[in-house]
């Protein structure tokens, strides 16, 4: 069985232009890939996810059989696996690392692995975001796309929650000083992005319930107690990789250029009641994708519908979805005439 690898980019060069010296990307591949080089499916980790997250979703007879396809799933800067503050000498210092430069970092590990062409580029959450910038960066490489509960920028009030969030940290004398975890801080983290992360239903149908919450005190000590766990930096460091996601920028025609551009088969799942990536968002984006089909996913889970392991109806669904793109025809490339861009 395959183990976690570490792929060294040397001293990497961000999209804004600061050095990350011995920067470094985590995987995990299942599988082997084949002569030619594109049975890859891709999935690019999530926020406060790595690579095992995706596990769910991977084994013989499950939504990527790794005797079938050569499953790549990588951690992205910031999660503590990957480059990221809590393993950076001086964590303060951590550059802004954008969703460009995950990708970026992501062709250099294919590169190495002898990847030629992506079957598949899948992922949830920040993991969509990643695989949007696949397609349009590297419109020839990617043959089929499947953002689920994602997007392919952050909107304006997607930032509110963000900054919000990140307001219950920069509140904690402890963060502020940088004397020792800001547990308090958190804490109150996870309990605020427990509200943003499950709908209205959710909680007024007593779903919690069914995620194995006793109830919603016990919900939101739950995730307080998950977060306090956590890196504050790293937590900070993908907030700003989120944050600042487009795939407009440095397009020469903008986004709505970009998202035409992209010449994969594709097929968008976002979550029917997602307060971050919202279904008329999802629709917006998927209307400029040329042929992409709006598949959403109804669920009252919130932005937590189609995550990994959560719900199985929802998994099957998106597994339908994953086999229809890896056995359709592609739609025709749009080469890459020019330098990706930087």
């Amino acid at each position: 069985m395959s183990v976690a690898r570490s792929f060294s980019l040397g001293r990497f060069t961000t999209e804004f232009g600061v050095d990350l010296p011995g920067a470094h990307l985590s995987y995990r591949t299942h599988g082997t890939l084949d002569r030619d080089g594109t049975n890859c499916v891709l999935l690019p980790s999530y926020y406060t996810g790595t690579h095992r997250s995706y596990e769910p979703w991977i084994g013989p007879g499950r939504m990527f059989d790794p005797r079938d396809w050569f499953v790549v799933a990588v951690d992205m800067f910031g999660n503590g696996l990957s480059s990221s503050p809590s393993n950076h000498p001086l964590p303060r210092t951590f550059p802004l690392i954008t969703i460009a430069d995950n990708v970026r970092a992501q062709r250099a590990l294919l590169d190495s692995l002898g990847v030629r062409g992506i079957a598949l580029a899948a992922g949830w959450s920040m993991g969509a975001l990643q695989c949007y910038e696949w397609a349009v960066r590297y419109p020839s490489m990617v043959r089929s796309l499947l953002p689920i509960c994602g997007a392919a920028r952050c909107s304006d009030f997607n930032r509110v929650f963000l900054d919000g969030v990140a307001s219950t940290l920069t509140a904690d004398p402890a963060y502020r000083s940088g004397t020792g975890p800001p547990v308090d801080g958190l804490r109150a983290f996870g309990r605020v992005y427990a509200g943003w992360a499950y709908s209205r239903d959710f909680f007024d149908r007593g779903s919690y319930r069914d995620v194995g919450y006793d109830s919603i005190d016990d919900l939101l000590d739950g995730w307080a107690n998950d977060h306090a766990a956590m890196d504050a930096d790293d937590l900070t460091a993908m907030l700003d990789t989120w944050r600042t996601a487009d795939v407009g920028r440095g397009h020469p025609g903008g986004f709505d250029a970009a998202l035409g551009s992209i010449g994969a088969r594709t097929i968008v799942m976002p979550g029917t009641t997602d307060a971050y990536f919202t279904l008329a968002d999802a629709a917006r984006e998927a209307a400029l994708v040329p042929g992409a089909e709006l598949r959403p996913i109804d669920s009252e889970l919130g932005h937590i519908a189609g995550r990994p392991g959560i719900r199985q109806a929802e998994t099957d669904a998106i597994a339908a979805a994953a086999r229809e793109l890896l056995t359709d025809p592609p739609l025709t490339h749009t080469p890459e005439t020019t330098a990706p861009r930087h």
